[in-house]
């Protein structure tokens, strides 16, 4: 299972944080390392030249005093001499000669490594070796004894070696002191680093706090909202690119309402011009299809329907601007509810394929406007007949302060991703149900029947649902308030 980041370290400000002090830190360890390396090496070389060079020279004093194939008395005395000359460096002094071996203060003295051994004894040059002896680090030195040849032209060895053991515990010290300094330096060097890091992040988010705030402004609506650019850097220049869109989006959102306005002014214009020629039409047509027959009859009959549809569009426009122009009124009157929906259904000569399912007479009763309220129940149950199967069911009751009014059938249902839009306008979602109801419950091609409808709920200050049932079919929820105040949802 994969962990996920704590939320608290997904903001820019943490990371910020961090990497600066995880940078602040390898740094920090980095120089720390090396400095420690270089001043360790630095520390343990003077020291090592000192005691080399020292003991070199107190070897070299006794040398000559020292006969070629000494005995033991005569290394003793050697090693006697090297301790005299150095007694306050706590030097062990070790003087051999074959299976020979003399010591000098005591007989303590660390045993060598072979690699020494065999190295020491087969140069004429100083070697040495650090150890570490019951945790205290030390420094071994073998020197080997030299005689010149009786031409002063080659040193040869005598076979007489002389080791030292010198305790390094000053300098140890000293190193632990360097680590515990480089330690200090480094938290302060990381207290800095925080200090920094916060003050940097400050000044990085300042500007992208700004810019997050005037995105949320510009997503509230404001739409002249604009940023304050100062310097040149990265951020500045974001936030001049965002100026810029926001200056561009304004301009493109203002025309599109403009081009909306006017489109919504020529639609209004057009459908009060066409209103009066198109209810003669209306008149005329339904005359004539009472009174002639034949093929001319059935022509007329087409004609008739054509231009209700037509009637019906305009009306559906009109509707539609009234809405848009905020002139849409509410005359309200207390009426029973249950009464309204079944006048409804009878009038449009539904009452077969429809079963009611509603409260007894006088049960449910509220304040709203009986004209939209008759264009809301028969533009749903026009849908569910056109749309869908029989039997459609319309059941009224009341939850809490609303009352509910639920239209569904036993059709194929609304596709799942028409849900979201069935109430935008001119939207139709497939063939299978295509076409909503419009104002008077016939049939429609506008696409604005369900639209109106949910205009009409919003004026009364309600609610709209659409949604498939398990068992198939579509079912669409309407909640109206009971007891409204005259002001709300609209004007009286």
């Amino acid at each position: 299972m994969v962990s996920r980041i704590p939320l608290p370290l997904r903001g820019l400000r943490s990371r910020l944080l961090i990497s600066f002090v995880l940078v602040a830190m390898a740094s920090s360890l980095g120089t720390g390392a090396l400095a420690f390396r270089e001043a360790r090496t630095g520390v343990l070389q003077q020291s090592q030249d000192s005691v080399i060079n020292r003991f070199r020279a107190s070897v070299d004093a006794v040398a000559p005093s020292v006969p070629y194939a000494p005995a033991t008395s005569d290394l003793q005395w050697a090693a006697d001499q090297v301790i005299r000359a150095n007694q306050s460096s706590g030097w062990r002094v070790m003087a051999t000669y074959g299976d020979r071996r003399a010591y000098a203060p005591t007989a303590r003295f660390t045993r060598p490594s072979r690699e020494m051994l065999r190295s020491v004894r087969t140069r004429r040059a100083a070697v040495f070796q650090r150890v570490t002896v019951d945790g205290s680090p030390r420094l071994l030195v073998g020197m080997p004894v030299t005689y010149t040849t009786d031409d002063y032209m080659v040193q040869r060895l005598s076979g007489v070696v002389m080791y030292l053991e010198v305790p390094q515990t000053a300098e140890e010290g000293y190193v632990e002191a360097m680590v515990s300094g480089i330690e200090r330096a480094t938290l302060v060097a990381l207290c800095l680093a925080v200090v920094l890091a916060l003050l940097a992040a400050s000044g990085v988010l300042r500007p992208v706090r700004a810019l997050r705030g005037a995105t949320r402004r510009m997503a509230a609506g404001h739409l002249d909202v604009r940023l304050k650019v100062t310097g040149s850097d990265e951020l500045a220049e974001l936030s001049r690119s965002f100026n810029e869109t926001a200056a561009e989006l304004e301009r493109t959102v203002a025309e599109l309402r403009r081009l909306e306005a006017r489109g919504r002014r020529f639609v209004a214009d057009v459908s009060h011009e066409l209103r009066t020629p198109l209810a003669a039409m209306t008149a005329v047509t339904d005359v004539l299809d009472q009174r002639v027959e034949g093929e001319t009859g059935e022509a007329l009959r087409l004609v008739s329907e054509g231009t209700q549809r037509l009637s019906v569009l305009v009306d559906d426009l009109m509707e539609i601007s009234r809405f848009d122009a905020g002139a849409a009124r509410l005359n309200r009157d207390d009426i029973d509810l249950a009464e309204s929906v079944r006048r409804t259904v009878a009038a449009r000569w539904w009452p077969e394929e429809v079963e009611l399912r509603l409260p007894a007479p006088g049960g449910l009763r509220a304040r709203v406007d009986p004209r939209r309220l008759d264009v809301v129940t028969a533009n749903l149950v026009g849908n569910a007949l056109r749309h869908g199967e029989p039997p459609v069911r319309v059941t009224l009751g009341a939850r809490g302060d609303r009352a509910v009014l639920e239209v569904t059938d036993n059709g194929p249902g609304v596709a799942e991703e028409a849900l979201p839009h069935i109430f935008e306008r001119f939207y139709k979602a497939s063939t299978s149900r295509a076409r909503s109801g419009n104002g008077s419950g016939d049939g429609d091609s506008s696409g604005l029947g369900l639209a109106i409808t949910a205009e009409n709920v919003r004026l009364h200050g309600g609610r709209i649902h659409a949604a498939n049932r398990p068992g198939g079919g579509a079912v669409f929820t309407v909640e109206l308030p009971l007891g409204l105040s005259d002001d709300d949802g609209g004007t009286e």
